[in-house]
């Protein structure tokens, strides 16, 4: 009996992504809508937050924590790309690795849809800022804004194609330029006063602010602190990385540490900054009737100059996801191929650029529905209900490999060079079960008693379909592997080989 091999070519994947580079994977597939959309349109998604929308992200901290310290764990061990598919299937279970990984392919590639859609509005709004009238009209028009979404993901999904270091220097450059525009908005926000907002809002508009009385309900907190949670998971794409990283027994662990923390950090300062100048009640009451954003709050106390700037800040933020996220969710499909349980071509890399360029392009396919399910649905918080649940189950499932590691893999489980301690690897990963596991019913009886006009808008269900779907593949190449008389047990107890030898076209 043998293990499967991939076709014989000379296209490998290679090792240049560095400490920086890794850490601007996480760091990009992190920023974006989760810290200039999110902490806002929650007021529409979970009525009745009001107040509490720090203390729900600093609820939601502690899961991400937790699932982080379980990644970090294992892909010390298992420095592979496909991550958290290679840790699952390597350390748990072949067909649970695959089709938890799977529906957070599905789930990612989505929300890479949603990214792009939502940030056609931010050069809108550019545009108005500019009194360019009639290009903030044409931006508006809704076929306008589904082709230059299609656009912009093709753009990026060209440049993960032409290979890691173009990818470094697109990503390191932006993010860079990206916490700068955000320090701005940190500043204003904590510069201005609540009553120098609400009297711009009365010469402006002639309006008050809404004097809402806050009504605190646990139930409430843990339903945003469970959507919140989907700004804490970018670092999920660090260990995706884990075949390209240079060091990385090394490099993965600390770029996931620099990625969380750094990232949770600016969070709360962002949107401590802005909920300062902003009362609460007003946010609540715009995200009823429209969609808003950071710059949007507070373009009420900037000059229109100002307003610009930070509006490009949102804009770079959101652009910056992309290439990030299109990293992550082509090398899971990479990690499949190789694995046999997903067609072989799929595995095939760019001899020129060394990049798995037809996981790229399947990704990029799934992201372009996910930009026409939001055109249609009309409302982006679907795709990202589906990333969270997809999300909530593979975290769930890392901190089980930590625990099971060991014995289903000793192998392996000695290769473990972050938190050596068993008891510390058992306490985190059972403190990281028990959130996680909280966070993941909350999430699912909140989009199940949400009332929709039609069932595939309920989140749950769409995942649960693609859990089915994934399932039936894996059933087909696992009797296709038995049938060449593979080992399938041997198979996946090995890592992929180092430099894996894959056909080029």
């Amino acid at each position: 009996m043998e293990k499967p091999k991939p076709s014989g070519g000379k296209g490998t994947l290679s090792r240049q992504l560095g400490l920086v580079g890794l850490a601007a994977t996480g760091i990009c597939s992190m920023l974006g809508a989760s810290v200039y959309v999110v902490p806002f349109m929650i007021q529409r998604n979970v009525p009745g937050i009001g107040p509490d929308v720090l203390t729900a992200f600093a609820l939601a901290a502690v899961p991400a924590l937790l699932a982080a310290a379980a990644y970090a764990i294992l892909a010390s061990a298992m420095p592979r790309a496909g991550g958290s598919y290679i840790y699952a299937s390597r350390g748990l279970n072949p067909y649970l690795g695959f089709v938890a990984s799977f529906s957070q392919w599905f789930g990612l590639s989505i929300a890479i849809g949603v990214i792009s859609y939502i940030t056609i509005p931010f050069f809108r709004d550019i545009a108005e800022a500019m009194e360019w009238n009639n290009l903030a009209t044409w931006l508006n028009m809704g076929r306008v804004r589904l082709g230059l979404s299609l656009g912009l993901l093709w753009i990026f999904v060209g440049i993960n194609i032409m290979g890691l270091r173009f990818y470094e220097r697109t990503l390191i450059p932006l993010m860079i330029v990206m916490f700068c525009l955000g320090v701005i908005v940190i500043i204003a926000g904590f510069y201005f006063t609540p009553e120098a907002f609400a009297q711009s809002l009365l010469e402006r508009e002639g309006r008050q602010i809404p004097d809402n009385q806050p009504s605190f309900r646990f139930s409430t907190l843990l339903t945003a602190a469970a959507l919140l949670f989907s700004s804490f998971i970018g670092f999920d794409s660090i260990a995706q990385a884990g075949g390209e990283a240079k060091r990385p027994r090394r490099n993965l662990p600390i770029a996931i540490a620099i990625a969380v923390l750094g990232v949770g950090t600016y969070y709360f300062l962002f949107t401590a900054a802005v909920y300062h100048v902003v009362p609460w009640s007003f946010v609540a009451e715009e995200a009823i009737q429209k969609d808003i954003s950071a710059p949007g709050l507070l373009s009420y106390v900037l000059s229109p100059g100002w307003s610009v700037i930070i509006i490009l800040g949102a804009a770079i933020a959101l652009i910056n996801d992309l290439p990030a996220m299109l990293l992550s969710v082509s090398r899971l499909m990479f990690a499949w191929a190789e694995d046999g349980i997903f067609p072989r071509g799929v595995a095939n890399i760019y001899k020129k650029y060394q990049t798995p360029y037809i996981a790229i392009l399947v990704s990029g396919g799934m992201a372009s529905i996910g930009i026409l399910g939001s055109h249609l649905a009309g409302d982006f918080f679907l795709g990202i209900d589906i990333m969270v649940t997809a999300m909530l189950v593979n975290f769930l499932l890392m901190c089980i490999t930590v625990i099971s590691l060991p014995s289903y893999n000793p192998a392996l489980a000695k290769n473990i060079s972050v938190f050596t301690k068993r008891s510390t690897q058992l306490l985190l990963a059972i403190m990281g079960i028990v959130s996680l596991m909280v966070f993941l019913v909350v999430h699912t009886a909140k989009d199940l008693n949400t009332q929709v006009d039609a069932w595939y808008f309920h989140s749950t269900w769409v995942w649960l379909l693609v859990l089915g779907l994934a399932s039936l593949i894996f059933l087909w190449k696992i009797r296709q592997l038995k049938r060449t008389g593979v080992s399938v047990q041997e198979a996946f107890k090995s890592l992929p080989p180092e430099h894996s030898k894959i056909d080029v076209q």
